[in-house]
């Protein structure tokens, strides 16, 4: 699919978070909208999504002042308290646009000078080793979240056939973690998997989280039924991973190759520290 890419100026770049990430005193997005275009992703119900002509994924508009506006926003912010951060709550950080527009790295670069006390780093692109340098400087005020789904690429391609393959974000976490970044792998949401998929993450992270859409999508799975995406699972012939239960079969696994403190559920593996 071809991207329209718009340059704009933003006028602020964090927001207060709320709600799911009400952990976090902001949010930060270097992009409006996203090209992985994820069938699931629950930004399709926003108005950031509903209110362009546009279809979801094939537009993103770059935020050609963030660096700038960021260390403005930063020294503000930090002068009345903690600051943590999750970035990112409507866009992944690492779409293909950051190859060329490198808007994310000049803000990973920003906080390096002036560091929030807690940065949690949301992605399912191995475009992230990139910055492996900065991450570094970050040190324990930062972690990187991996978004793996599913360690099936048939189920992959189904549901998000525009995002990296796993097996490079599997790679891309391992890089990670052998610098001592720290990471963490992120099934959210859950997707129908194989019975290895436990057994390959712990070769590869000390940390997971699983999340499903009943729990994370901030409505109970109501503004996933309305993007239609059971029909997927339909297509698919894998219909029993669409329940409020189907989430339970992976955390088994997950319990069987990790403890239980490193096995965090929805909200509780999105937190900052």
């Amino acid at each position: 699919m071809q991207i329209d890419v718009n340059r704009k100026s933003a006028k602020q770049l964090l927001t207060k978070a709320s709600g799911f990430l009400e952990g976090y005193t902001h949010t930060l997005n270097p992009y409006t909208g996203c090209a992985f275009a994820c069938s699931y992703c629950y930004v399709r119900q926003m108005p950031v999504a509903l209110f362009r002509s546009e279809p979801w994924g094939s537009w993103v508009d770059v935020k050609e002042n963030a660096a700038a506006l960021l260390e403005k926003e930063l020294a503000k912010a930090r002068r009345k308290g903690r600051v943590t951060i999750f970035m990112s709550s409507a866009t992944d950080p690492y779409q293909p646009s950051e190859h060329k527009e490198r808007i994310t790295r000049s803000l990973l670069e920003a906080m390096s000078v002036q560091p929030p006390d807690f940065l949690f780093l949301q992605t399912r692109s191995p475009l992230v080793k990139r910055d492996a340098d900065l991450l570094e400087l970050l040190g324990d005020r930062v972690r990187v979240s991996m978004t793996v789904e599913t360690d099936r690429e048939d189920v992959r391609r189904a549901f998000t056939p525009s995002a990296p393959p796993i097996p490079a974000r599997m790679e891309a976490l391992r890089e990670l973690a052998a610098r001592g970044i720290p990471v963490q792998a992120t099934i959210a949401p859950a997707l129908p998997s194989s019975e290895q998929f436990a057994e390959r993450l712990a070769g590869i992270v000390e940390r997971v989280c699983i999340d499903d859409y009943f729990m994370g999508d901030g409505s109970g799975g109501r503004r996933t039924a309305r993007i239609g995406v059971r029909a997927i699972y339909d297509a698919l012939e894998l219909l029993d991973w669409y329940s409020p239960d189907a989430y339970k079969r992976v955390h088994e696994q997950l319990l069987r190759h990790f403890p239980q403190e490193r096995v965090l559920v929805s909200q509780q593996g999105f937190l900052p520290g």
